[in-house]
């Protein structure tokens, strides 16, 4: 026991990588069907490329989707549209009447000079008409009989008893109040407009629209529909090997494949298949982990990096069963673009399309045509990363979008050709669908600050975010130590320009070099690049208590850094900007005060780490070489050229770079670049001969 908990305390973060990786291959497993998979591919157009193929049962021959779509629509049209007759309305339309003939028949009686006589057959008329009217029927118009001509004939449910009645034998309320205008032609002119007045709040439609009959009748009739067509014997040829698969020979082998996966998924076989789907998720997960090892092994070492991969590889698997399972959802609005994109917003473009192509693999698993399906994902993946550098801006997102839809459509439609030699069988529904896709991918944007705050991760636009001079602890800066605002923009520049030349993050080299010093900002009379006069407070103090002084600002900008809840990677800038150097001058001083004593370097030393990276290393390096360039007495460029071979040499010597990827190549080119920028920013000229 002793020994199994010294391995596991031992090996804890590998053994917690491999719980990752072995949670990931089990929550994919889990989402996948229980359903055994047709073992012969085949396309429609093409010669069937396997050896003859006998059907092993019996079996229907299943109608095609654009048969059963014809069929439906055909059903769907004929059914006549079921409506009800609500016989309170009438009722209730008669004594609102009556009410509203009350209390308006004293006032009309008064100017009119009627007798009671003629209220009494005024009333029983307007009662008459509205019975008469209701008794035909005023119908609600609805859309299933817009548009109809006058013989379309509809079910009226009275009583749960259906009639068919036709449209013209029914009103609306237009063509009640009409046929009531018209019937009362033969009163007077005031009377006729008290009944037409009294009459007109009256009406309401008493034949309503039966939503759930409808539905009913709907479901019965669809459900009425045969989803085959005939049958295949036991023994029978179904295709010949090297024949062609017409529409015909398609259909009959679509038939068998859709029995043989029904079948694969009975209760004897369901364990076989789950042994297989663990297989092929394992070896494609572990591909993927192998990938990582071998190209960016840091990644598998930190925790949170390898568990976002993970889960978002998890989540689009997850997406793909829901939108398979879903009734009248295609696959294909799915974004899985937004996979690569959001991979390589935080990572680079190798590790976004590796792990595009094995999530795309894992989903073809269970995709209906994963031929076709893997195809149009992996083009639309590759262009779309290879089309877009960065995410920096909504343009660009809006273009991948374009990109996406642009590229689903030709391949889509460029299979479709090759299949059928034509557009007539075209599904043009796809396009709605991959444009659904290329819209949702939009929604790159929020999914990228959601992941910036659960992982810790920083995205270029954070980075120009952080960049901009205007952020409140850079105008802090330039308001408190303008000199070293200044450095650190010089520092910038320079360091921008080698990492663009080398190869790395430009963005984020040149976001670091500006936070690098802030904690100058404590004491910034100290450091020389802020001192207005030649008075200089190191004068007062011993060399051992200044050196303190200036390593004291790495501590006080990570403190800083941290109050203003910088990422962690431009802290890193912060604290390895000087590695584990020395402050030469004050060190040297102190030799001199001081030339028998033993002197004890690490007062003099800057706590590190070193440069751990490309980015790191380079800032390194600028930060040096453009705080010496300031106290050359001359500018030339021979002494440039000394100035910066020299101060990068020391540093190379003293192994400050010892951790980061940087080649002794990457060195001379940066040499080169910061000799041709220090030459053009204090003007130095080139010497010609005489």
């Amino acid at each position: 026991m002793h020994k199994v908990l010294a391995f596991i305390r031992d090996r804890h973060s590998l053994l917690f990588k491999v719980v990752l990786f072995v949670m990931a291959v089990a929550a994919i497993v889990l989402i996948y069907p229980r359903e055994g998979k047709f073992k012969y591919e085949f396309q429609k157009g093409k010669p069937w490329p396997h050896e003859d193929l006998i059907a092993p049962y019996n079996y229907p021959i299943y109608k095609s989707e654009s048969v059963l779509s014809d069929e439906k629509k055909k059903v769907l049209k004929s059914l006549k549209p079921y409506f009800f007759r609500n016989k309170s309305i009438e009722k209730e339309s008669v004594k609102r009447f009556e009410n509203q003939f009350e209390n308006n028949w004293p006032q009309f009686a008064l100017e009119a000079e009627f007798s009671s006589q003629s209220e009494f057959a005024l009333r029983n008329k307007g009662v008459a008409w509205i019975k008469h009217l209701y008794q035909k029927g005023i119908i609600e118009l609805h859309e299933s009989i817009e548009g109809k001509e006058g013989d379309f004939e509809v079910n009226v449910l009275n009583d749960n008893v259906a009639v068919l009645r036709l449209l013209e034998n029914m009103n609306t309320i237009q063509s009640a109040y009409a046929e009531l205008k018209d019937s009362l032609k033969s009163l007077g002119t005031l009377e006729r407009s008290f009944l037409l007045k009294t009459m007109e709040d009256c009406l309401q439609r008493n034949i309503a629209y039966d939503e759930e009959t409808n539905r009913l009748m709907k479901e019965e009739a669809l459900s009425q529909i045969s989803l085959a067509q005939g049958m295949v014997q036991i023994g029978e040829r179904v295709i010949a090997k090297g024949e062609l698969i017409n529409d015909r020979k398609y259909q009959l082998i679509e038939s068998l494949k859709r029995e043989y996966e029904a079948q694969l998924g009975d209760n004897s076989q369901v364990y076989w298949i789950l042994l297989g789907q663990v297989v092929l998720v394992s070896l494609l997960i572990l591909s993927f982990a192998l990938f990582l090892l071998s190209y960016k092994p840091e990644i598998l070492r930190n925790e949170l990096k390898t568990l976002f991969l993970l889960v978002l590889m998890v989540l689009f698997v997850f997406a793909s069963k829901m939108a398979i399972n879903i009734e009248n959802v295609n696959l294909y609005l799915v974004p899985f673009c937004m996979l690569p994109l959001l991979i390589r917003t935080f990572f680079n473009l190798r590790i976004a399309l590796f792990a595009h192509m094995v999530t795309i693999l894992l989903v073809g698993f269970i995709a209906p045509n994963p031929y076709e399906f893997i195809i149009i994902q992996m083009m639309a993946g590759m262009l779309t990363l290879f089309s877009i550098i960065n995410l920096r801006n909504r343009s660009h997102l809006f273009l991948s979008s374009l990109v996406i839809f642009g590229v689903y459509s030709l391949v889509y439609l460029s299979i479709g050709l090759i299949q059928e030699g034509s557009f007539e069988e075209t599904n043009w529904k796809f396009l709605g669908w991959f444009f659904g896709s290329a819209m949702l991918t939009l929604f790159t944007y929020p999914l990228v600050y959601i992941f910036e705050k659960i992982f810790g991760f920083v995205s270029d636009v954070t980075l120009l975010e952080l960049a901009d001079t205007n952020s409140k602890l850079l105008r802090k800066l330039n308001l408190k130590a303008p000199g070293t605002f200044q450095h650190s923009l010089q520092v910038s520049n320079l360091a921008e320009e080698a990492i663009r030349n080398i190869g790395g993050n430009a963005l984020l080299v040149r976001t670091g070099a500006l936070y690098h010093d802030i904690g100058k900002m404590n004491m910034p009379n100290y450091f020389i690049e802020n001192q207005n006069s030649d008075y200089n407070p190191h004068e007062e103090l011993e060399p051992e208590e200044s050196a303190e002084i200036i390593i004291e600002h790495v501590i006080r900008g990570i403190e800083l850094a941290r109050r203003y809840k910088l990422p962690d990677i431009i802290i890193d800038f912060i604290r390895t900007h000087h590695g584990t150097s020395k402050t030469n001058y004050f060190y040297h001083q102190y030799k001199q005060q001081n030339p028998d004593e033993e002197i004890d370097e690490t007062k003099f030393r800057y706590p590190g780490p070193t440069p751990y990276s490309k980015e790191t290393a380079v800032l390194m390096m600028a930060d040096s070489v453009e705080a010496a360039s300031r106290s050359l007495p001359k500018y030339d460029g021979q002494r440039i050229e000394n100035l910066v071979d020299g101060i990068i040499d020391t540093q190379t010597a003293e192994g400050q770079f010892l951790n980061a990827d940087i080649t002794f190549k990457d060195i001379t080119e940066i040499k080169k670049i910061f000799k041709k920028k220090l030459m053009s920013i204090y003007h130095v000229r080139v010497e010609y001969p005489e």
